[in-house]
C-alpha cells in the first residue's frame, strides 16, 4: 500500500462522496428515478474503484480511508433522508445510524486503547450491508414507479432491523474480547 496519491481509484471514491448531497435532494424533490440511478452510479463506482486498485495495485491510506467514508456518508444519507420523507421507520433509521455510529467510536477506541492494526468487517456485517442496500435500492425503484409499500418493504425493514442489531452486538463482544485480550497483555 503506498502513500496518500490521489490516483485513479481515489478519485473515483471522492467523485462518490460528491454524488451524496445530490442523492439526498433528489430525494428529497422526489426525483426518486434518478435518485435510484446515483444509488446504482455509485455502486459501481465501489466496485470499479476496488477493482482498479487490487488489480493494478493503486492502493493507497487515502483509498483505504476514502473509500469507506463515501460508502458511509452515501448509506447513511440515504436512510436518513428516505426516513426524513417518511418512506423509512423512524426507528429502523436511529438503528442503522447508531449501528455506524458505534462501529466508528468502537474502532477508534480499538485504536487508543487496544492492539492498533486493521480489523476485518465481520460476515453478519456484510450481510447486513447488502441488506441495507437492498432495501433502499428498492425503496427508491418502487417510488420511481409510483408504487405504494407492501409486505416486500416490511420483509426488507424487518431483516435489515434484525441484522443491523446482530450487526452492532457481534461488534460489541468483539470490541469486548479485544479488550480483555489487551488487558491480560499488561
Amino acid at each position: 500500500m503506498s502513500g496518500l496519491g490521489l490516483n485513479l481509484p481515489n478519485l473515483i471514491s471522492l467523485a462518490r462522496l460528491l454524488l451524496v448531497p445530490l442523492e439526498i435532494w433528489l430525494i428529497l424533490v422526489g426525483s426518486y428515478g434518478l435518485a435510484f440511478g446515483i444509488l446504482v452510479v455509485a455502486g459501481i463506482s465501489d466496485a470499479l474503484d476496488g477493482f482498479i486498485a487490487k488489480r493494478f495495485d493503486r492502493r493507497t491510506r487515502l483509498g483505504a480511508l476514502l473509500d469507506p467514508v463515501a460508502d458511509k456518508a452515501m448509506l447513511i444519507s440515504v436512510y436518513i433522508t428516505l426516513g426524513v420523507a417518511h418512506q423509512l421507520w423512524t426507528l429502523l433509521v436511529i438503528l442503522v445510524v447508531f449501528r455506524d455510529v458505534l462501529i466508528i467510536g468502537g474502532f477508534l477506541l480499538m485504536q487508543l486503547f487496544a492492539v492498533a492494526k486493521h480489523y476485518d468487517p465481520l460476515y453478519i456485517s456484510k450481510l447486513n450491508t447488502a441488506a441495507q442496500i437492498i432495501l433502499v435500492g428498492f425503496v427508491l425503484a418502487r417510488l420511481s414507479l409510483g408504487a405504494a409499500p407492501g409486505w416486500a418493504d416490511l420483509v426488507l425493514s424487518l431483516i435489515v432491523g434484525a441484522t443491523t442489531i446482530a450487526s452492532g452486538l457481534s461488534y460489541l463482544v468483539r470490541w469486548a474480547r479485544i479488550l480483555a485480550r489487551s488487558e491480560q497483555a499488561l
